[in-house]
């Protein structure tokens, strides 16, 4: 008589099991149950949801931002100024040559509308500038012989002399004599200066795209020596008069060009390269960058001299020159539509449309009365039927097959 086989202890049988059941959760498919909950103001806040986030991404999204088109921001861009006028202080002509610094017509140039003019200043000795700190004296011994102020006019000789004018004393330097403010004389340049016109010749180009454009249009000869820049009729004569720069910036003229100032030309290209090139126009904007309000940093000037021999010796004429500095700043984008960014953004508006499902769910949820109906309704599960013979594991789901007459139709 054959041996029976051994059977396998009990224990072994139920170990299996309950491993068997445990990893099964690895490998179960999760998918929505759809409810239908019968209640008019959820409706209305789900479809409310609904509407709002469309209507996003159909008129900001798509509309306002383009966000269908590919793009580059700040094209690449040369510019190229030229200023004509004459003008005259009370004691000379002056002309281009002089009153525009730097000469070579870049982006930045500063147009002289006041001097401050120290004529026949020689290598001497005199008396220091007031304006220097510790510079007034009442005696030799309050002047520091070899003394230098990184702020002042010279090396101190150590005399206490009179000053230019006045009762008072300061003490003597050796250096450019005399000193700036001791024979300075002031000169207004600004009285025809609002008629000066500036070319301002740009072109941009934005290498994505290969698209090139210039604000000068091609026309007959002489159009640009008879027209001056106007937005509706003359977009493409950029030449300007620098009042009207100073006026379109809501300055005052002639207090701008007593003391100086910054005033920014920009230039806009922004482009949808979608319609035609002829679409595609400069912008132009006028506003002040220096700060006004705050007097230590208003205003602008700077000093440059003239050299030459009297007599054999060296003589310069000291010049500080107030004036107008032109800034013009170029920027920019351009758009195309491309299909990346459009799969991307109408993926991203059906996505966030989901938003109004999360929302009345979080709503049924936490605030309905019947909140734990609806979740039992909601997280169901299905399990398949255990072996025969063996009992539920502890890792084991039960079919959850309800049966609620009332349902959800009491939510």
């Amino acid at each position: 008589m054959a041996a029976a086989e051994p059977k396998a202890p009990a224990g072994a049988a139920t170990a299996r099991r309950l491993a068997r059941s445990c990893w099964s959760a690895f490998w179960d498919y999760e998918t929505p149950k759809v409810i239908v909950v019968k209640n008019r103001r959820l409706g209305v806040v789900y479809r409310l949801v609904q509407l709002l986030i469309l209507l996003y991404f159909v008129w900001y999204v798509f509309i306002v931002q383009k966000s269908y088109q590919d793009r580059e921001t700040g094209p690449e861009s040369s510019v190229i100024t030229k200023v004509k006028g004459i003008t005259s202080s009370e004691h000379k002509v002056w002309d281009v040559e002089e009153y525009v610094k730097p000469p070579e017509g870049g982006s930045v140039f500063s147009i002289i509308t006041r001097i401050e003019v120290t004529p026949s200043q020689t290598v001497g000795t005199c008396p220091e500038s007031v304006r220097v700190t510790n510079a007034t004296c009442g005696s030799d011994e309050d002047c520091v012989a070899g003394h230098l102020d990184m702020l002042g006019n010279g090396v101190r000789t150590g005399r206490c002399v009179p000053y230019y004018h006045g009762a008072f004393k300061t003490c003597e330097v050796s250096g450019w004599c005399p000193v700036e403010d001791g024979a300075s004389v002031s000169q207004f340049l600004g009285k025809m200066a609002p008629n000066f016109t500036i070319l301002i010749k740009n072109s941009i180009h934005y290498p994505k795209f290969q698209f090139s454009k210039g604000n000068i249009e091609n026309r007959e000869n002489g159009y640009l020596k008879r027209c001056t820049f106007d937005e509706v009729s003359h977009l493409y004569c950029p030449i300007f008069k620098l009042g009207f720069i100073v006026e379109q910036a809501g300055e005052n003229f002639t207090e701008l060009a007593h003391w100086g100032g910054v005033i920014g030309v920009i230039i806009t290209w922004d482009c949808d390269l979608d319609l035609p090139p002829s679409k595609c126009n400069p912008k132009y904007s006028f506003r002040r960058l220096d700060p006004k309000h705050i007097p230590a940093s208003s205003g602008y000037n700077f000093r440059f001299a003239k050299y030459y021999k009297v007599n054999g010796s060296t003589t310069r004429t000291l010049i500080k020159a107030y004036g107008i500095r032109i800034d013009v700043i170029v920027h920019g984008q351009a758009g195309k539509f491309s299909l990346i960014p459009t799969i991307i953004n109408l993926a991203t508006a059906l996505t966030s449309i989901g938003v109004g499902s999360f929302l009345c769910d979080w709503i049924l949820l936490t605030f309905m009365n019947k909140n734990k109906v609806y979740s039992h309704k909601k997280f169901d599960k299905m399990v398949d039927a255990p072996e025969r013979g063996a009992g539920p594991g502890p890792c084991a789901s039960q079919d959850s097959t309800l049966t609620d007459p009332r349902g959800l139709a009491q939510l």
